[in-house]
């Protein structure tokens, strides 16, 4: 048996204590609800809300400020054009031939028309419905439209449709009377109009749909009579009107200035009407007239046949411009006055010395033919140009060296343009200077006016020339400008140029006188009361690869003392091909009334010619 185990005495696993540290004090819990805690976080979160406020306010206002004001006030902005008057063109008189009206164009927003409400409104008795139908209903009587057809053109999202055009002002004041420029506005625009119908109509040209000069005198002094538009800018609101006392700029507009011409509306019109007259009774294609004083170079009349209306911009040729300037052909037998200018001015002729003048005559192996048959003449030189025997005028040629010959030509204007400036103008056509080196023909041709090419004016200038003792003025057709606030100024004038002596001058013009005699070719020219010296003339034209003929007829009078030069000329005329039969006519009655028109006296002094044969 086991000997029994000592029992050991039992021991506690519970550890000692440590030993107590000092207690801290316990704060005491708020109360729940206590104000003052609540106090405390408002303040801290409503200082920060401050703050972020106080940065985005200075952020706004300091910084970005400056630049959202500009942007804002640009979208508020608009501006409006004030078009410029356009200046009016008057004749010598004063008698208004273009002037320009204020016309409104209307224009509708259809994004914003959408938006529109009837709101009870009634237009002949019925209610006015909403959107583009009823905008149509109220708009559509003001511009004679029905308010279907009408609401058609309003309905869409654009922003800006064109309704009518040309609108008179007291339409754009029914429309404005609607109150709808929210959705509606009218437009100022100009509108040039020509009282006088087709009187000067290819001179005056035309203007386009932005007031821009495109033909004749309108675009020859577009600089002249256009002036300077204006700007209104201002601030708008919603509903498009202009913010009171919201005026930002306005630069106002410069009236264009208004253009007198030389012309006299009344010997414009005469001509017009003989050349329509004269184009009817010989079935030309077309006629043109001139009247110039010789004295100034200023031009009375410039006429083309033809109803040619400005104010109808279908017809072609208003923006063709004048004949009498854009069209060239040969001078024919008026440009014998060149060559007659040259024998004398050079002493290589006398006009009483005598040759015995055949219908037919060679030289340098080329053969030159009258118009028409005859035996040998004893003609002195006055009688050769008297008769427009090209034969004789080219025996007299050949002893003026050609370079005088040419010479004489760029003397007198040929080659070159006038000084009147107008749109399209030819400087018409000259053989090359060393012609006489290659060929032997055209040196003498263009003693008789074959060979070259001119205008209706150049051809003019040349009789203008002698009638003003030798001196050729510049053409011109303006008297000068007046502005808007009256200030007159006049145009300039240049100083002539002398191409023959007063002498050669004169004895030219006595020849000129004979032509228009009975012994002479253009003895249908002649005016009652009146001496007349010029010369008939039967010139080719090249067109569309065959030859037509231009008949014409060029004088001066009263030959004692010359004032006018008179010029007609005839396109392919199916009566007679002859300046003196077709023409002259025309000129008589053109010249007279132009001398009766502007009041001068009859002729008294006898005449004293050169003879004429031998």
């Amino acid at each position: 048996m086991s000997p029994a185990k000592t029992a050991r005495p039992a021991v506690s696993r519970r550890r000692a204590a440590p030993p107590a540290r000092p207690r801290r004090p316990v704060p005491r819990a708020a109360a729940p609800g206590d104000p003052a805690r609540r106090q405390r976080w408002l303040i801290v979160v409503a200082a920060c809300v401050l703050v972020v406020f106080v940065g985005r306010l200075v952020w706004v206002q300091v910084v970005q400020g400056p630049a959202l004001a500009s942007t804002a006030q640009q979208e508020r902005l608009a501006t409006q054009v004030t078009l410029a008057h356009r200046g009016d063109i008057l004749d010598v008189d004063g008698t208004v031939l273009a002037t320009s009206v204020d016309r409104y164009t209307v224009t509708a927003d259809q994004l914003t028309i959408q938006e529109f409400r009837g709101n009870g409104r009634h237009a002949d008795g019925e209610p006015v419905q909403d959107g583009a139908l009823g905008i149509a209903q109220l708009l559509g009587p003001v511009l004679g439209e029905t308010p279907a057809t009408l609401a058609a053109r309003l309905n869409g999202e654009d922003r800006y449709v064109v309704l009518a055009r040309d609108v008179v002002p007291e339409v754009q004041r029914s429309v404005a009377a609607l109150d709808l420029r929210r959705y509606l506005s009218t437009e100022m625009t100009s509108e040039r109009t020509y009282p006088a119908g087709a009187v000067a109509g290819p001179l005056l040209g035309y203007v386009n749909s932005e007031q821009e000069g495109l033909g004749g005198i309108e675009a020859a002094y577009d600089d002249v009579l256009a002036g300077t538009d204006g700007t209104h800018t201002f601030e708008r609101g919603r509903d498009g009107a202009q913010i009171p006392v919201s005026e930002i700029e306005s630069v106002p507009a410069v009236p264009g200035q208004d253009v007198q011409l030389t012309l006299d509306s009344d010997v414009q019109w005469k001509a017009e009407e003989l050349l329509d007259d004269a184009v009817s009774a010989t079935g030309a294609a077309y006629a043109i007239g001139i009247v110039q004083d010789v004295r100034t170079g200023e031009l009375v009349a410039m006429a083309d046949s033809g109803d040619v209306d400005p104010n109808d911009r279908s017809t072609s040729q208003v923006a063709d411009g004048s004949r009498a300037v854009n069209v060239v052909f040969e001078p024919g037998s008026t440009g014998k006055v060149i060559a007659m200018a040259a024998a004398l001015e050079g002493g290589y002729w006398e006009p009483t010395d005598q040759f015995e003048v055949p219908d037919t005559f060679t030289v340098d192996g080329e053969t030159f033919r009258d118009s028409h048959s005859h035996p040998v003449e004893n003609w002195t030189l006055a009688g050769i140009f008297a008769q427009s025997s090209n034969t004789g005028t080219v025996m007299m040629g050949q002893e003026i060296p050609f370079a005088v010959r040419y010479d004489y030509l760029r003397k007198f204007g040929f080659g070159q343009r006038t000084a009147l400036g107008l749109p399209g103008e030819s400087a018409g056509l000259l053989p090359a200077e060393n012609v006489d080196e290659v060929e032997n023909r055209t040196p003498y041709t263009i003693l008789f006016g074959q060979g070259v090419a001119v205008s209706a004016m150049q051809a003019t200038q040349v009789f203008s020339t002698v009638a003003n003792g030798g001196v050729r003025m510049p053409a011109t057709m303006i008297e000068g400008t007046r502005t808007s606030a009256g200030e007159w100024t006049p145009a300039e004038r240049a100083e002539g140029t002398r191409v023959v002596s007063q002498e050669t001058a004169d004895s030219l013009i006595t020849m000129m006188e004979a032509a228009t005699s009975e012994e002479g070719t253009g003895a249908d020219a002649r005016v009652p009361g009146y001496r007349v010296a010029g010369k008939t003339g039967t010139a080719q034209m090249f067109e569309g690869g065959g030859t037509t003929y231009v008949a014409s007829y060029i004088g001066v009078a009263p030959a004692e003392d010359p004032r006018y030069a008179v010029s007609v000329f005839l396109k392919s005329p199916h009566s007679s091909i002859y300046g003196g039969v077709v023409a002259a006519p025309v000129f008589s009655e053109l010249m007279g009334f132009t001398l009766r028109k502007e009041g001068v006296p009859p002729s008294t002094e006898p005449v004293d010619q050169f003879p004429l044969t031998w």
